[in-house]
């Protein structure tokens, strides 16, 4: 059986080499097993035959049995005919029609001969009518046994080679046939039984053939916790794994380093979030064992700040630290926030990344190695084989989500022990997301926001009021505060009516003549970038003009506006980031949401949330129902490093918890995964592992 699933897909009758072609690459399958594990998107319930009389035009989708009378056909211009054909049920006659492939039809279907027609009605000269129907013999339907008609996922690519959602459904059916024996467990009885979960065999032919909606939903359940259990089970494996296998540095030295910055740097007290990681944080590096921490914060909860402060706990205990930020201009505020931090405390901090070239280049590298450089601050460059650490102890990396566990993996082989790892991110990552994104990681929540910080107003504007809102921001300019203006995009597109950058600069210089604008844009040089963000960090220009580049990495008390054009188009975890710009000082901060009249349903929703509620978790946990888990940051696809087929991680949190669990529990009963009791889950994990999936990125 295990080699019959494991046959390459054009084996299976009615596929062969040119459609095994297009399934491998539109849908990805590529063996018999991709076939069974790509699931509809949708059902139709085919359970019932209605009779002529019963239908109406406003009905989804009807069934009917009985058989042509006759066709007709109609001229619709050159090379061009409509074909009709009058079906009865013995009682009533309506119409099937056909604007593209009626001969196909007439050559097909026969006249008194019983067939089963599907579609969607409509009423067309006051008869009933479907339009391209599917059409079926009874004897193939009935046999069938189809109790809800399955829908799968096609391209355009695939329908113009004649593989529709129909043709998928036929291959399936034909493969489900095929297998005479039951489709092999992958999941112990006694996980089954505890959890009163079907066999693997019964929820794979449900999910493509269900009798009903109760037998589909048990269906769904068995196969969305096979996924997240095996998902949870390496992740729960790999740093229990860790665990035993690495120890870490002991930093069981608090000296004059941490101490001297505590008592005559310290910027503002610490919150009480802040002093409880930080305690979190000694407790780890102090304990012999490798630290691997996640430190969750909102825009301007003080991150960077114990991230500098468990720095110095390295450096006096001997060791060099870094920070990996995922953007140059992320890694040049750092940069900049930790010397302004330090102050002329004798602690040397260098940059790192791809612009630091040539003789400055390896300067940096040959100080890293020989100890001169204490803290350095990079991009990815930091992981590069030609940097070496005199002895480093510690890494953090910021927005971990853009730096695969490969590449954090990478920075161990530059110590002699691995470091400790602190990953920070200001994204909030709801609880289910984190247990899958983050499982191997402990988690440390700032939770609270630096004293003297007022919450941020945020409203919505429609373009149409634009008057009122400049009106708005002169005010607040000439309270002595600044304002940021983000635009969508940089140049005008003939595809978007989106307001652009480069003319909204020249329309706001016309509407402001009496203050000074800066413009900043992920295109220019970065001279000029830092320099027309310098020019509003020092107060020279009233307002900045950008893009999303002051997304992360802006940080100026002053400013109290932060104006959104076009919100419809970010999403909420984007324009939490974009509002985190404001509210950095001790004055009442304003975020401004523009869109047009016209919204989505989704539109409005974000809006709404936005405009509720500062709370980065609540607007994490609608992001993540809204938008799903890849889009996080905005961009489809790129907060996941694997797609889930079945399992939805935003609606599914129960069974990630239970799939958590179990595997907690084998991992508890068997830490060296090798126990014959649970061969066939390791059996499974290795196959899976062997299939391509990036497990390594997961965790």
């Amino acid at each position: 059986m295990p080699d019959i699933l494991e046959s390459e897909i054009k084996y299976l009758p009615g596929v062969g080499p040119q459609r095994k072609k297009i399934l491998s690459t539109e849908l990805d399958i590529h063996t018999f097993e991709d076939l069974l594990q790509n699931f509809p998107y949708k059902y139709v319930d085919r359970s019932r035959i209605y009779r002529i009389r019963e239908i109406t035009g406003e009905m989804p989708f009807v069934q009917i049995a009985g058989q042509i009378l006759s066709f007709e056909s109609f001229d619709m211009g050159a090379y061009k005919k409509r074909v009709v054909a009058h079906f009865t049920d013995g009682e009533k006659i309506m119409d099937l029609t056909w604007f593209n492939g009626g001969r196909y039809a007439m050559k097909t279907y026969k006249p008194r001969t019983n067939y089963i027609v599907f579609g969607k009605p409509t009423v067309f000269n006051g008869r009933i009518n479907i339009v391209h129907p599917e059409i079926d013999p009874v004897e193939e339907t009935q046999t069938s046994g189809m109790g809800m008609q399955p829908y799968y996922s096609t391209t355009e690519k695939m329908k113009k080679q004649g593989l529709t959602s129909r043709s998928i459904e036929k291959l399936t059916k034909n493969l489900l046939d095929r297998l005479k024996n039951p489709i092999p467990e992958t999941i112990c009885c006694d996980i089954l039984s505890r959890l009163h979960l079907i066999s693997r065999d019964e929820a794979l032919r449900t999910i493509h053939y269900p009798k009903n909606t109760k037998l589909l939903e048990q269906a769904r359940i068995r196969l969305k916790f096979e996924e997240l259990f095996f998902v949870q089970l390496n992740i729960v494996r790999y740093a229990s794994d860790h665990r035993r296998k690495f120890r870490g540095y002991t930093f069981n030295h608090i000296g004059d380093i941490f101490n001297g910055f505590y008592h005559n740097c310290l910027p503002f007290q610490l919150t009480e979030a802040q002093k409880r990681v930080i305690r979190e944080i000694r407790q780890d590096v102090g304990s012999g064992r490798q630290m691997n921490r996640l430190l969750q914060g909102d825009v301007g909860s003080g991150k960077t700040l114990v991230a500098l402060m468990t720095m110095l706990i390295a450096l006096d205990n001997g060791f060099q630290a870094c920070i990996m930020a995922p953007t140059e201009i992320l890694a040049e505020q750092h940069l900049a926030t930790i010397r302004q931090l330090l102050g002329g405390m004798n602690i040397t901090t260098e940059l790192l990344t791809g612009m630091v070239k040539g003789k400055k280049r390896k300067e940096v590298l040959d100080r890293l190695e020989n100890g001169e450089i204490n803290i350095l601050v990079g991009t990815h460059a930091i992981i590069e084989d030609t940097v070496r650490f005199s002895r480093l102890g510690l890494v953090v990396v910021d927005e971990q989500h853009r730096f695969g566990v490969e590449q954090r993996a990478r920075l161990w082989s530059k110590s002699e022990n691995p470091p400790h790892v602190l990953v920070m991110t200001a994204t909030p990552i709801p609880r289910t997301l984190a247990m899958t994104l983050y499982g191997d990681l402990d988690v440390s929540v700032i939770d609270e926001l630096p004293p003297g910080r007022k919450p941020i107003v945020t409203r919505h504007f429609y373009d149409n009021g634009m008057a009122s809102l400049y009106s708005g921001i002169r005010q607040q300019i000439n309270l002595g505060r600044q304002a940021y203006i983000v635009f969508p995009l940089i140049e005008e597109s003939e595809k978007t009516d989106l307001k652009n950058l480069e003319d909204g600069y020249e329309i706001l210089c016309h509407t402001f003549p009496e203050f000074k604008l800066s413009k900043v844009h992920g295109r220019m040089k970065p001279r000029d970038k830092e320099e027309e963000m310098n020019k509003f960090v020092c107060g020279e220009t009233q307002i900045l003009v950008a893009t999303t580049v002051i997304e992360v990495g802006v940080n100026v008390p002053n400013a109290s506006v932060m104006v959104i054009l076009d919100a419809q188009r970010f999403g909420l975890s984007q324009l939490h980031q974009l509002r985190g710009r404001v509210g950095r000082g001790a004055e009442q901060s304003f975020c401004i949401l523009v869109t047009n009249s016209k919204m989505s349903d989704d539109t409005r929703k974000r809006i709404d949330i936005m405009c509720d509620t500062n709370d980065g978790f609540r607007i994490a946990e609608a992001d993540l129902k809204l938008r799903g888990p890849g889009d996080l940051e905005g961009t489809q696809q790129s907060g996941m490093a694997f797609d889930l087929k079945i399992a939805d991680i935003a609606r599914d949190g129960q069974i990630v918890q239970m799939a958590r669990d179990e595997a907690q529990r084998i991992i508890e009963d068997d830490p060296e995964c090798n126990s014959q009791k649970y061969a066939m889950l390791w059996d499974r994990l290795r196959q899976l592992k062997k299939n391509d999936i990036n497990w390594a990125a997961i965790s």
